[in-house]
């Protein structure tokens, strides 16, 4: 999702919702595998009770595109060459995601142990990403590639639960409907669709960075 100059929200960019991209190498198959245990946690953690799970993955999901933005705008500065619009597109996923969390905060209300599940795992997420960008950006953008695959699952799980009638498909919060510039009336259902669509753009945008920094592009993008 693009953001126009007064920092709301654009139209949605349709994407396909089952786009996978296949581990190719080492690399690749040290993200997904990282993915999938992640989400076997996910899983085991919160089971069905999507709105919760909404809130820890968007408070990790937060910290790649801030990280991400801050190492290339440093590697920019040091060697004076431009970002050729990557900083930008980090950064505008890190606030795109933050507002996610907003959001969800709104909708699930999470309780204290949550919460202190939240800051422990941006904690160590945090410093488990800045480490990896540094060593490979490559493999974190894959990362953060499948990441998202992942996110558009759940989020279709999401969907799945509200439309079988076992998720009340309540108002939608007042900041969802600012955000992305949502009807009046608005449901839970209108802001997960919203959500969605901007977890499978982040998705291909991150497998693209990662595909960009293969081959000659890697020397550009080192870190």
């Amino acid at each position: 999702m693009t953001t126009d100059t007064h920092g709301t929200q654009a139209p949605h960019t349709d994407h396909s919702l089952d786009a996978h991209h296949p581990a190719a190498g080492f690399s690749d198959r040290v993200a997904l595998s990282i993915t999938l245990a992640l989400r076997f946690f996910a899983d085991t953690f919160f089971a069905k009770r999507y709105g919760n799970r909404a809130i820890v993955l968007e408070t990790v999901a937060a910290v790649p595109g801030m990280v991400g933005g801050m190492l290339v705008h440093l590697r920019c500065l040091r060697w004076m060459v431009d970002d050729e619009g990557w900083i930008r597109t980090l950064l505008d996923e890190a606030e795109n995601e933050r507002m996610h969390l907003m959001t969800f905060i709104e909708i699930a209300r999470p309780n204290w142990f949550e919460r202190a599940v939240i800051l422990f795992t941006q904690a160590v997420f945090f410093v488990c990403f800045f480490a990896l960008y540094l060593v490979s950006s490559r493999t974190a953008h894959r990362l953060v590639g499948y990441f998202e695959e992942q996110a558009v699952v759940s989020y279709t799980l999401y969907l799945a639960e509200i439309d079988a009638g076992r998720v009340e498909n309540g108002p939608a919060p007042a900041i969802a409907i600012g955000y992305w510039k949502l009807p009046a009336d608005a449901r839970l259902r209108d802001v997960v669709l919203a959500v969605r669509a901007d977890e499978a753009g982040h998705r291909d945008v991150n497998h693209g960075f990662a595909d960009a920094l293969d081959g000659t592009a890697a020397v550009q993008h080192a870190n």
